[in-house]
Protein backbone atom coordinates (compact mmCIF):
# COMPACT_ATOMS: atom_id res chain seq x y z
CA UNK A 1 0.00 0.00 0.00
CA UNK A 2 1.41 3.41 -0.88
CA UNK A 3 1.92 5.95 1.92
CA UNK A 4 -0.84 8.13 0.48
CA UNK A 5 -3.42 5.33 0.13
CA UNK A 6 -2.53 4.11 3.62
CA UNK A 7 -3.14 7.56 5.11
CA UNK A 8 -6.44 7.94 3.25
CA UNK A 9 -7.68 4.51 4.36
CA UNK A 10 -6.61 5.16 7.94
CA UNK A 11 -8.31 8.56 8.05
CA UNK A 12 -11.57 7.35 6.48
CA UNK A 13 -11.90 4.32 8.76
CA UNK A 14 -11.04 6.44 11.80
CA UNK A 15 -13.78 8.95 10.98
CA UNK A 16 -16.47 6.37 10.14
CA UNK A 17 -16.12 4.90 13.61
CA UNK A 18 -15.94 8.40 15.12
CA UNK A 19 -19.26 9.52 13.56
CA UNK A 20 -20.95 6.34 14.79
CA UNK A 21 -19.93 7.27 18.34
CA UNK A 22 -20.10 11.07 18.37
CA UNK A 23 -23.50 11.57 16.69
CA UNK A 24 -25.58 9.86 19.39
CA UNK A 25 -23.43 11.30 22.21
CA UNK A 26 -23.89 14.87 20.94
CA UNK A 27 -27.63 14.35 20.57
CA UNK A 28 -27.95 13.17 24.17
CA UNK A 29 -25.41 15.56 25.74
CA UNK A 30 -26.80 18.73 24.16
CA UNK A 31 -30.44 17.67 23.87
CA UNK A 32 -30.38 18.27 20.13
CA UNK A 33 -32.38 16.44 17.51
CA UNK A 34 -30.48 13.47 16.08
CA UNK A 35 -30.34 15.09 12.62
CA UNK A 36 -28.65 18.22 14.02
CA UNK A 37 -26.24 16.19 16.15
CA UNK A 38 -25.34 13.89 13.26
CA UNK A 39 -24.91 16.95 11.05
CA UNK A 40 -22.50 18.42 13.57
CA UNK A 41 -20.72 15.06 13.94
CA UNK A 42 -20.34 14.92 10.15
CA UNK A 43 -18.94 18.48 10.03
CA UNK A 44 -16.56 17.77 12.92
CA UNK A 45 -15.56 14.51 11.29
CA UNK A 46 -14.95 16.16 7.92
CA UNK A 47 -12.68 18.70 9.57
CA UNK A 48 -10.97 15.92 11.52
CA UNK A 49 -10.52 13.91 8.33
CA UNK A 50 -8.62 16.76 6.70
CA UNK A 51 -6.58 17.34 9.85
CA UNK A 52 -5.84 13.61 10.13
CA UNK A 53 -4.33 13.57 6.65
CA UNK A 54 -2.30 16.75 7.18
CA UNK A 55 -1.11 15.75 10.66
CA UNK A 56 -0.14 12.20 9.65
CA UNK A 57 1.75 13.50 6.62
CA UNK A 58 3.74 15.86 8.84
CA UNK A 59 4.18 13.23 11.58
CA UNK A 60 5.45 10.59 9.15
CA UNK A 61 7.84 13.12 7.59
CA UNK A 62 9.24 13.80 11.07
CA UNK A 63 9.22 10.09 11.94
CA UNK A 64 11.18 9.13 8.82
CA UNK A 65 14.06 11.36 9.97
CA UNK A 66 14.34 9.69 13.38
CA UNK A 67 17.26 7.38 14.08
CA UNK A 68 15.19 4.92 16.11
CA UNK A 69 12.57 3.03 14.06
CA UNK A 70 9.22 1.63 15.18
CA UNK A 71 6.39 3.12 17.20
CA UNK A 72 6.99 2.93 20.91
CA UNK A 73 4.37 3.83 23.48
CA UNK A 74 6.05 7.24 23.86
CA UNK A 75 5.80 7.87 20.13
CA UNK A 76 2.17 6.75 20.09
CA UNK A 77 1.41 9.08 23.00
CA UNK A 78 3.13 11.97 21.20
CA UNK A 79 1.09 11.19 18.09
CA UNK A 80 -2.16 11.16 20.06
CA UNK A 81 -1.35 14.40 21.90
CA UNK A 82 -0.34 16.20 18.72
CA UNK A 83 -3.33 15.05 16.72
CA UNK A 84 -5.95 15.67 19.41
CA UNK A 85 -4.41 18.94 20.60
CA UNK A 86 -4.51 20.40 17.10
CA UNK A 87 -8.03 19.15 16.61
CA UNK A 88 -9.29 20.84 19.78
CA UNK A 89 -7.96 24.20 18.56
CA UNK A 90 -9.80 23.75 15.27
CA UNK A 91 -13.09 22.28 16.56
CA UNK A 92 -13.91 24.48 19.56
CA UNK A 93 -15.00 27.46 17.41
CA UNK A 94 -17.08 25.19 15.18
CA UNK A 95 -18.88 23.61 18.15
CA UNK A 96 -19.41 27.02 19.71
CA UNK A 97 -21.09 28.38 16.58
CA UNK A 98 -23.13 25.25 15.79
CA UNK A 99 -24.44 24.78 19.33
CA UNK A 100 -24.70 28.53 20.03
CA UNK A 101 -22.56 28.27 23.17
CA UNK A 102 -19.53 30.19 24.39
CA UNK A 103 -16.05 29.13 23.37
CA UNK A 104 -15.36 28.24 27.00
CA UNK A 105 -18.45 26.03 27.16
CA UNK A 106 -17.50 24.44 23.82
CA UNK A 107 -13.99 23.83 25.16
CA UNK A 108 -15.32 22.23 28.33
CA UNK A 109 -17.74 20.11 26.31
CA UNK A 110 -14.86 19.08 24.10
CA UNK A 111 -12.89 17.75 27.10
CA UNK A 112 -15.07 14.63 27.32
CA UNK A 113 -14.67 14.01 23.62
CA UNK A 114 -10.96 14.72 23.93
CA UNK A 115 -10.54 12.08 26.64
CA UNK A 116 -12.36 9.51 24.54
CA UNK A 117 -10.56 10.39 21.31
CA UNK A 118 -7.15 10.48 22.93
CA UNK A 119 -7.53 6.83 23.90
CA UNK A 120 -9.38 6.03 20.67
CA UNK A 121 -6.63 7.57 18.48
CA UNK A 122 -3.92 5.51 20.16
CA UNK A 123 -5.96 2.29 20.13
CA UNK A 124 -7.18 2.78 16.57
CA UNK A 125 -3.68 3.52 15.23
CA UNK A 126 -2.31 0.45 17.04
CA UNK A 127 -5.10 -1.76 15.62
CA UNK A 128 -4.66 -0.26 12.16
CA UNK A 129 -0.89 -0.90 12.27
CA UNK A 130 -1.50 -4.48 13.46
CA UNK A 131 -3.98 -5.07 10.63
CA UNK A 132 -2.18 -3.28 7.78
CA UNK A 133 1.43 -3.23 9.01
CA UNK A 134 3.63 -0.28 9.90
CA UNK A 135 4.14 2.48 7.33
CA UNK A 136 7.48 2.74 5.55
CA UNK A 137 8.46 5.61 7.85
CA UNK A 138 8.37 3.32 10.91
CA UNK A 139 9.76 0.10 9.48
Amino acid sequence: MTPRSRRVLQAVLYEVFAIAFVGPVLSIAFDKPPTSAIGLAFVLSSIALGWNYVFNTLYERWESRQFERGRSLTRRLAHGIGFEGGLVVILVPVMSLWLDISALTAFLANLGLLAFFFIYAIAFTWAFDRTFGLPESAS
